[in-house]
């Protein structure tokens, strides 16, 4: 059963967030989404599906700024986070599909999530209209200055018995570094933490030796020479860490990296989402989103809807016959 919060209470929310910077943002304060009534009849709710100060809670907020500027009407960024944004997202998917709620999602739910749930936890794309694509945010896997490990290399032929952490169950963190260790044999002891912050610091202090998670966190201790890189996880060099190799260049099969897109409820009006669709455009092109992107280690994806439906899927497949062949599990023990 899916659980959702009233449209009501989502409406009477979002217009409290809204009702002083409606004009500032040169929109025409009305009833709210009203039958047959012209896009967007009122402020547009971005949902996100994670907690305030976070990766993705950032993004949303920078194209939230523009799309907002190009609709005329206020975007509210409202967050819900839990089960790793899949209760947000089905809340948002059983609205009513006008264009009036929207949510950001995360590319792991659809395609790394139902390996370590249920059927009846996972979400899929069905339900929803995708507007576009954001960006891409790669993964690093980095270890403590303390354990002597420069390389993939280092880490096979250690002799030690090697504690390896990671973001949380469900996450690129973890299917990355399993399919890593299980391709190249390596043995350890797996540690989750409950987000990247945690399990950086839990390798910058050697309570645990290698850790991966998120280039943007990791980078500024790698500049400050506190953890080493060891790889990358995305499909070709990162042009933040150019020197550092990716997984797949050291000849083991593990493409992964974090997408982002925004969505909306499925059965979108042709007018409403290409109205939603031009916004997005217009809010990636911005000098400041462009700015933000760089500033956070972020890889532009500003790919179409469709673009993005095709290749979740298909990254979705993949990831479910590797764990198959690798025998990998990654639902909590």
């Amino acid at each position: 059963m899916k659980k959702q919060f009233t449209r009501r209470a989502m409406l009477s929310m979002a217009a409290a967030t809204a009702a002083l910077s409606l004009a500032a943002c040169g929109g025409n304060v009305g009833g709210g989404a009203a039958e047959g009534a012209t896009f967007p009849s009122g402020p547009v709710t971005l949902t996100v599906g994670q907690a305030p100060g976070g990766s993705t809670d950032l993004i949303a907020r920078a194209a939230a700024e523009g799309m907002a500027e190009k609709l005329g009407v206020a975007m509210p960024v409202v967050n819900k986070p839990g089960a790793n944004g899949a209760l947000a997202t089905q809340e948002v998917a059983a609205m009513k599909a006008d264009g009036q709620n929207l949510i950001l999602l995360n590319a792991s739910l659809i395609t790394i999530t139902p390996l370590a749930v249920s059927a009846s936890e996972a979400v899929t794309l069905d339900e929803l209209d995708v507007i576009g694509g954001l960006s891409q945010d790669d993964y690093v896997m980095v270890a403590s200055t303390k354990s002597g490990v420069k390389s993939v290399a280092d880490l096979k032929k250690s002799e030690s018995k090697l504690s390896f952490g990671t973001t949380g169950v469900g996450t690129g963190s973890q299917l990355a570094q399993a399919l890593l260790l299980a391709q190249a044999d390596i043995k350890g002891t797996i540690v989750p933490f409950d987000s990247g912050s945690p399990a950086l610091t839990a390798v910058m202090g050697n309570q645990v030796q290698v850790s991966t998670v998120q280039l943007g966190e990791a980078k500024p201790q790698i500049d400050a020479g506190t953890v080493v890189p060891l790889v990358v996880f995305s499909s070709e060099r990162n042009s933040f860490l150019p020197d550092v190799p990716t997984a797949v260049e050291e000849g083991y099969d593990v493409p992964v990296s974090q997408y982002r897109a925004i969505a909306a409820p499925k059965g979108l009006s042709a007018e409403t989402k290409t109205a939603l669709v031009d916004a997005l455009k217009a809010a990636t092109a911005r000098d400041s989103y462009k700015s933000f992107n760089e500033s956070n280690m972020l890889s532009p994806k500003e790919i179409s809807g469709e673009e993005v439906v095709t290749e979740w899927n298909e990254l979705a497949a993949k990831y479910k016959k590797l764990t198959e062949q690798y025998n990998i599990s990654l639902a909590s023990k």
